[in-house]
């Protein structure tokens, strides 16, 4: 006997004993582990969410599909702290999920995910518990719910929704839409992407075809800016999660594809991000082995990489920071997988004004840098402060940082060139100084 046949004779009988409630409320176990979501079904599912867990569960509307359903988002952290405890902004993970309505359990890979850090926290796991008081995370779970209700891979426009995103749209792409952004649906993902999750380190798209983790990019064979940090979440998840879990660029993992939410979120946006296909079955409403089973690899590999989001970045730190002659030197590390390829210092007022900064360099990822800067035309004042100022990865759209210095510099003038004013405190103890002797060399840490 067919797995087929077995299937769908359990949907039949799940059709013949509870399909109104089904279709009206939420799904009951056994059934939710067997059984695809309707938007319905998923609406009261995540509005339960809400009402049960509400320091955790926000649940928003991105807009509308082409018919009028809500494109619900599910917003996940502890909402009862505003930042992390340390007072650092949370961390930033966006999922969507349904591009195609046919595409089911990639639907049901972006369900147990929001599933498993709400009623992991209600179950007071420890894992869950640390990743909702320093993460945000933002589910759209069916982003083509008109299309899911009537199992089709297009939009109600018969567009396919991942062709249509503005980032190499082509009309050479079947059923691409009749310009980027062209369907209400892929819109409203773009500009919730921009309105909620904008520093976001970490965008996972939810699809169902070949079984692949598969990063940037589609539209060409060849390997993405950041393609180190994407090769050490590979090697990192082969050795740790599924060693034989494809992971690899989408352009030769899948097929070449134009205007995927992928690469618009990489290229547009510059995110790390990754279409996640899960098994071939599409053409049938519910599956045999419970979905918690089947997906449970899948959901392993969203843990680590929600788990790991910190690290899906530069971030660089300054150990030490000399200033003499003609010159600064810094120790800098920095602690994130990926590499930054034009940091440079600035020198800011109390306003933020730059008042000097300089020539740009780079640091590689997971590497610690001995960097010396020119300080030509650099004047230090009382209120003068220290930052970095670079790209938390190496591609262009990336978002550009600027972070404090907290380590005091050490001054030390060799000669009258050295610099045009003095620090602060080189002010004040040269002004007390000078009132009993003049001296020339002075050594000491100004205030930032």
């Amino acid at each position: 006997m067919s797995r087929s046949f077995v299937a769908r004779a359990i949907i039949v009988l799940l059709l013949s004993t509870s399909l109104n409630s089904i279709i009206t409320a939420q799904q009951p176990e056994p059934v939710q582990e067997h059984w695809y979501h309707t938007y319905p079904t998923l609406t009261e599912d995540i509005q339960s969410w809400e009402e049960n867990y509400p320091d955790i569960v926000k649940i928003v509307s991105a807009g509308e599909t082409l018919y009028g359903r809500q494109q619900w988002v599910v917003q996940i952290s502890d909402w009862t702290m505003e930042n992390k405890s340390n007072g650092e902004p949370k961390e930033i993970v966006y999922i969507d999920g349904g591009h195609h309505g046919n595409e089911h359990l990639g639907t049901e890979l972006a369900f147990l995910t929001a599933e498993y850090y709400i009623e992991g926290w209600g179950n007071n796991l420890e894992d869950a518990i640390r990743v909702l008081e320093n993460t945000e995370i933002h589910v759209m779970i069916m982003l083509n719910a008109d299309g899911n209700d009537v199992d089709s891979r297009w939009n109600m426009n018969q567009v396919d929704l991942n062709r249509n995103y503005d980032h190499h749209w082509s009309t050479e792409e079947s059923a691409s839409g009749d310009g980027p952004f062209s369907e209400p649906e892929t819109s409203n993902n773009a500009a919730y992407m921009e309105e909620w999750a904008s520093d976001a380190d970490l965008y996972v798209t939810m699809h169902t075809g070949t079984w692949i983790l598969a990063y940037p990019w589609g539209f060409t064979p060849n390997m993405p800016s950041d393609y180190e940090l994407f090769e050490f979440i590979r090697d990192d998840i082969h050795e740790k999660i599924d060693s034989e879990l494809p992971i690899k660029n989408a352009n030769s993992g899948i097929y070449p594809t134009h205007g995927t939410s992928r690469d618009y979120g990489y290229g547009i946006m510059g995110y790390p991000t990754f279409t996640f296909e899960t098994d071939d079955e599409q053409f049938l409403l519910g599956t045999i082995e419970t979905l918690s089973s089947r997906l449970s690899t899948e959901l392993d590999v969203m843990k680590y990489l929600i788990e790991n989001i910190w690290y899906w970045r530069a971030r660089l730190e300054v150990q030490s920071m000399k200033i003499q002659d003609n010159e600064i030197e810094i120790d800098v590390v920095n602690l994130g997988r990926a590499s930054t390829s034009n940091a440079s210092l600035h020198y800011v007022d109390k306003m933020g004004k730059v008042l000097w900064h300089s020539e740009n360099f780079g640091v590689n990822a997971t590497n610690t840098s001995k960097i010396i800067l020119g300080i030509e035309n650099l004047s230090i004042n009382s209120e003068g402060i220290w930052e970095l100022h670079y790209q938390k990865r190496v591609i262009d759209s990336s978002l550009w940082v600027n972070e404090l210095i907290l380590e005091k510099p050490i001054i030390t003038s060799g000669d009258s060139t050295f610099l045009p004013a003095p620090g602060f405190l080189v002010c004040i103890l040269a002004i007390a100084i000078a009132s009993l002797k003049n001296k020339k060399n002075i050594e000491k840490e100004p205030l930032e």
